[in-house]
């Protein structure tokens, strides 16, 4: 069983109206721009390395 990933915002326009889309599987149309994306969890970064600038151990 996998769960959508549920975006906030187009990663393109950056509008907030975006629809599920049953094709491509856990697609979202965004209604501003029209374009269709997926979201991908791919993982977490576990490093003890904090890549932020500035950022202190």
């Amino acid at each position: 069983m996998s769960e959508r990933a549920t975006p906030f915002h187009c990663p393109y326009c950056g509008d907030e109206d975006l629809r599920p889309q049953e094709e491509p599987a856990s697609a979202w149309l965004c209604g501003a721009c029209r374009r269709v994306f997926t979201v991908k969890f791919v993982g977490l970064n576990l490093s003890t390395h904090d890549t932020r600038r500035g950022a202190q151990p």
